[in-house]
């Protein structure tokens, strides 16, 4: 523990100061000059950009990654698709996340939120009827209360009114509100759900329907 700390003083530094733009230049310099392209140091990169805004420098560090070290990307597609979601890049961010899902590499619990954030770039593109099937799934199979909770919000209040058989559409729902409410039971065991993941940036870009979606889990 003493060695890792004394090699990762700085990094660990500015961390707990939250001390983004100079963590950023930091791992610049590990990446880009070193060329340290781990999954540690580009995700970190990656959400530095991220909380600071800076969309296209994350879409960089993913072309250079992807020719330094092509599985640091599948590793942190989450990273890298929720930057096309910030940018407003809704249709790029599905045909993304739509050529991950299908390269097969993903790992289990990646694969379950790029599903979901599939269907909701979709859903963010106007894409109704394509974004339905696919939160029909996640609501009435998905393991994940919150990706169950998250598919069946958006279902009854976003999908069902431009769907062609709104019934079906609103019968997922209510199957995947069931499905969550049994789990979790209330509106504390929800938050519980949600702390599990809060620190992942692809949960904390969507606290809003998060907390949204509790409120209409619980008929707060």
């Amino acid at each position: 523990m003493g060695i890792f700390f004394f090699y990762n003083y700085r990094l660990l530094s500015l961390l707990e100061r939250e001390d983004w733009p100079a963590l950023a230049y930091y791992l610049e310099q590990k990446i880009f000059v070193k060329g340290k392209y781990s999954n540690r140091n580009v995700r970190l990169l990656a959400s530095s950009y991220l909380v600071i805004s800076d969309y296209l420098s994350v879409l960089k560090l993913e072309n250079k990654a992807v020719l330094a070290n092509p599985p640091v990307v599948d590793n942190n597609v989450l990273v890298f698709g929720t930057a096309r979601v910030l940018s407003r890049n809704h249709a790029e961010a599905a045909a993304f996340f739509k050529l991950h899902l299908d390269n097969g590499k993903l790992k289990t619990k990646d694969k379950n939120w790029a599903r979901w954030y599939f269907g909701f770039s979709l859903l963010l593109s106007g894409a109704f009827k394509l974004a339905q099937p696919e939160f029909e799934s996640l609501a009435v199979n998905s393991k994940d209360a919150l990706i169950t909770g998250l598919s069946s919000y958006f279902l009854y209040n976003s999908i069902s009114g431009h769907s062609d058989n709104s019934a079906e559409c609103l019968a997922a729902a209510e199957s995947g509100r069931i499905r969550v409410t049994n789990k979790v039971k209330n509106r504390h065991g929800w938050k519980k759900e949600v702390e599990k993941n809060g620190s992942d940036i692809h949960i904390a870009i969507i606290k809003k329907y998060i907390e949204e979606t509790g409120q209409w889990l619980f008929n707060d």
